[in-house]
């Protein structure tokens, strides 16, 4: 029985896509636990670049099979769009090797509609929100008024439930947030249809998957975003509707905490975050600015840039207690590459103490003051090195001192966006 989680150990756009993409090489299935297509994951493959947002990264290989877990939330329309968008580019793409939970939550359009205008009556309180519909469907889940796949792709059941659900949400979207009424019929014959060229990928798949891990094939469970977007762990209000840490595979994918052996953390070599909230080690400079432009640091979903700063190691310690990490992937060491010296924090100087853990109020978070220790940069060559022996020494060091602060071994070092820029330096 071997099975493993890959997951993102800050806040999201560690280069999750590249390592699941390079890790599924030696996995026979590949599994989408949590999220929707509000996450982003680019992989690069020789010269052609893939961005894939629902489908697991491992549809990049054509004898793996592919799978949507009842964690997810499922816009139909997105997922045959990137279906149309991979096959397009290539790559294969039938219910052999992509397979879709009938428990899954299905994205309506009143989702997407509730989703903008709830942000906009948020004024200057804005969560930042993709705008695809995921908090409001993840909300109706809550509510036990969602609609799930089998419900989707049963015509009675369907229209039953989504003639409730746009009797209610249209008093709520005209009445309350002032804005227009969705037409019932129109949406019912096309999600008709969208559910008719769903119906051949749709099954159970806690008992297929259980099934696969106990006749011995490898299993990787993938996540979208990262630990702190955890609606529980995360820098709560500005998280993600759904658990984006390890336990979230459990409940995501239908398999017990007992079939799962490892999880490794991908994470950058500094840190990143998109939208509002407290980021202790940001750097609102000319260095973070350097950061962003060489990093590429802008959302593969939404475009948005990305807020930059130096490594926290109180994050990344915080990440492996939650998840249980047994290795991290270090991405990015490279875009760090020319820059005399670096820093990383480890510890918050706290109401005259000095923490090494990440606190819930967000207010105590914006309090804390980053405690630093500098190390002596290095170059480009860094981007050329396809052992542990060729990196620099200096990078060396630096990546030395993240494994004795966390306790969790680094396994995977990435010097750039490739497959073939990638090393595996330990187990997993």
């Amino acid at each position: 029985m071997s099975s493993f989680i890959v997951l993102g150990a800050q806040w999201g756009d560690e280069g999750k896509g590249k390592m699941t993409d390079y890790l599924a090489e030696g996995a026979d299935v590949v599994v989408r636990f949590q999220g929707g297509n509000n996450a982003g994951h680019t992989v690069v493959v020789g010269e052609k670049e893939y961005k894939l947002h629902l489908i697991p990264s491992g549809i990049l290989y054509g004898d793996k099979l592919n799978v949507i877990g009842n964690g997810v939330v499922l816009d139909p329309k997105a997922l045959f769009g990137e279906i149309d968008y991979l096959q397009g580019l290539g790559v294969e793409v039938t219910p052999k090797n992509l397979i879709v939970s009938d428990r899954a939550q299905v994205i309506m359009p009143y989702h997407k509609v509730l989703d903008a205008l709830k942000e906009k009556a948020r004024g200057k309180n804005d969560i930042g929100t993709t705008g695809k519909g995921i908090g409001p469907c993840y909300t109706d889940k809550a509510e036990r008024s969602g609609i799930r796949v089998c419900d989707l792709i049963n015509p009675t059941v369907f229209r039953e439930k989504l003639e409730a659900n746009i009797e209610a949400k249209n008093q709520y979207i005209t009445k309350v947030l002032g804005g227009e009424t969705l037409d019932f019929e129109s949406i019912y014959q096309e999600y008709r249809e969208l559910a008719e060229r769903l119906r051949p990928y749709v099954e159970d798949i806690s008992v297929r998957v259980y099934d696969l891990i106990k006749a011995g094939k490898k299993v990787l469970f993938e996540g979208a975003q990262g630990m702190l977007l955890d609606i529980d762990y995360g820098t709560y209000p500005y998280v993600t509707s759904s658990n984006t840490i390890a336990g979230g595979v459990c409940t995501g994918a239908g398999i017990g905490p007992t079939m799962i052996n490892s999880a490794i953390g991908i994470a950058k070599a500094y840190t990143t975050r998109v939208g509002k909230g407290p980021f202790p080690t940001e750097l609102d400079n000319k260095i973070g600015e350097w950061i962003r432009t060489k990093g590429h640091e802008y959302g593969v979903t939404t475009g948005r840039s990305r807020r930059c700063g130096w490594l926290d190691l109180v994050i990344l310690k915080t990440s492996a207690r939650v998840n249980g990490l047994t290795s991290f992937a270090v991405t990015k060491i490279d875009t760090l590459a020319g820059l005399e010296k670096i820093k990383v924090c480890v510890g918050y100087k706290f109401n005259g103490k000095v923490i090494e853990y990440f606190p819930a109020s967000l207010e105590d978070l914006a309090a804390c003051e980053p405690i630093y220790e500098e190390f002596d940069g290095w170059d480009d060559s860094v981007a050329d090195a396809r052992s542990y022996d060729e990196l620099p020494e200096n990078a060396k060091k630096y990546l030395k001192r993240i494994e004795e602060f966390t306790g969790v071994k680094i396994a995977i070092i990435s010097v750039g966006p490739k497959r073939d820029q990638t090393m595996v330096v330990g187990d997993i």
